[in-house]
């Protein structure tokens, strides 16, 4: 019997649970007391604050520090909340290091940064852990509000429209709230269930009820929306996956990255996740190398991470593509898929390499593949929607969109980046016109 490279197949439980525990351990361990002092030591206190600037929430990150560094990490908290309501989940999983710490003088001067994110998360800890919520809601509006989406973007529009006294209903179509936080990073950037602990947090404001399994467009519709509340808030992100339009990509074995990233979030025991041993991830986003990474972690022998442009060109920051890297992960760079072969199911990918122009050179490689997971992006999926520009809601600078009365942020949006932190800024600066237009 020949020792085939595809005999394992795709199983599940193929590292221990001990194992398993520690390579999903949490990425950045919160500081303790001791450690936040002295990291926030290190800050100067900058006058012209170039890290505020790199913050899509504008958080007083120069002030939450200095607090941090008098022992009152609490106040630090409420300095980040009143910006950034999601701002525990933001330490997690912002890209710091080409936001915030890219910008930071100590990196400048000495290759170092403030670590402007851990201490977020440490203020942020400590004051959720105590079961403390910030604010207190304004006096009731008599104005309903509905906000169709529970991610970042929805939540951070809902907390800021109840708390100026409105009664807001949030729509979501998953069985449980909270979206890309709760289904849609690695498992080791937030652990513990911390996406579901920071929703039940959030909701302490008081005045926002949700509703899971409601999906705009079937179960509940925009016209009929607008007609029941004063304003509509759309935050439903991106939910369709781009397909590859390559010869074989139906076949088995053959998935959306996005759905192994949210089949893995919900597992209750990673031992029954099944992985290959070969695997294949197709893309150069944070979604790729989540999964690429997950996939290592999970014990898969071989990941290659392939993009079809170069590193430099790459969504991922440099820092998650060395942890990539670090964890095993091979990345192929300048390769565009062009056949999935096998006989039902995958066996091997062949690809194209590519020059800086994205033309083809001629030259094919194939790599063998038992599972392949597709990260090539996603796309907005429904049609009761607003007017739309380049495949996203099309708004402007506070939020509205071509309807009167309704409002778009976060992914399925124009407004900017597509990353959790922006979706927050989105969601709260909509909230605000929501209130300002209502109180008019």
């Amino acid at each position: 019997m020949t020792n085939s490279p595809f005999s394992e197949g795709i199983v599940a439980g193929r590292l221990a649970t001990a194992d398993l525990a520690d390579n999903f351990a949490d990425l950045h361990p919160r500081l303790d007391d001791h450690e936040a002092l002295v990291a926030a030591d290190r800050c100067y206190f900058c006058h012209d604050a170039p890290c505020m600037d790199a913050c899509p929430t504008d958080i007083d990150i120069p002030l939450f520090i200095r607090q941090i560094s008098t022992g009152t990490p609490e106040a630090a908290a409420t300095t980040i909340f009143s910006q950034n309501i999601l701002g525990g989940m933001c330490a997690r999983v912002c890209p710091t290091e080409t936001l915030c710490e890219e910008v930071c003088v100590r990196e400048a001067a000495e290759g170092k940064p403030v670590e402007i994110g851990r201490l977020q998360r440490y203020a942020t800890d400590v004051l959720m852990e105590r079961g403390v919520h910030p604010f207190v809601r304004a006096p009731e509006t008599g104005k309903k509000i509905a906000v169709v989406g529970a991610g970042p973007a929805g939540l951070s529009c809902a907390h800021r429209l109840a708390m100026s006294g409105h009664d807001v209903t949030v729509f979501d179509g998953k069985a449980k709230a909270g979206g890309l936080n709760e289904f849609g990073i690695a498992s080791y950037k937030s652990v513990d269930g911390f996406a579901a602990r920071e929703v039940d947090w959030l909701l302490q404001i008081g005045g926002i009820t949700i509703e899971t399994g409601k999906t705009l467009g079937n179960d509940v519709t925009l016209d009929g929306l607008r007609a029941e509340y004063d304003a509509v808030f759309l935050g439903v992100g991106l939910g369709g996956v781009n397909a590859m339009g390559v010869d074989g990509e139906d076949k088995d074995g053959v998935l959306d990255a996005v759905d192994f990233i949210s089949d893995l979030r919900q597992a209750s025991d990673l031992s029954d996740v099944a992985i290959g041993r070969d695997v294949v991830v197709i893309g150069g986003g944070m979604t790729a190398v989540d999964a690429a990474v997950q996939a290592k972690l999970l014990g898969a022998l071989n990941v290659s991470l392939v993009y079809r442009r170069g590193t430099e060109r790459m969504n991922a920051s440099v820092f998650e593509q060395n942890l990539a890297t670090s964890k095993g992960v091979r990345i192929i760079t300048n390769a565009s898929p062009k056949a999935m072969i096998g006989n039902g199911a995958v066996r091997e990918i062949e690809f194209e390499y590519t020059d800086n122009d994205l033309k083809p050179t001629g030259q094919t490689v194939r790599l063998a593949a038992d599972q392949v997971f597709k990260a090539i992006g996603q796309s907005l999926d429904g049609n009761d929607l607003p007017d739309l520009e380049g495949g996203k809601i099309a708004v402007d600078d506070t939020g509205r969109t071509s309807i009167g009365g309704v409002w778009a942020g976060g992914d399925c949006a124009t407004g900017g980046d597509d990353l959790t932190v922006t979706a927050v800024a989105e969601g709260r600066d909509a909230a605000e016109d929501i209130h300002a237009t209502l109180s008019a």
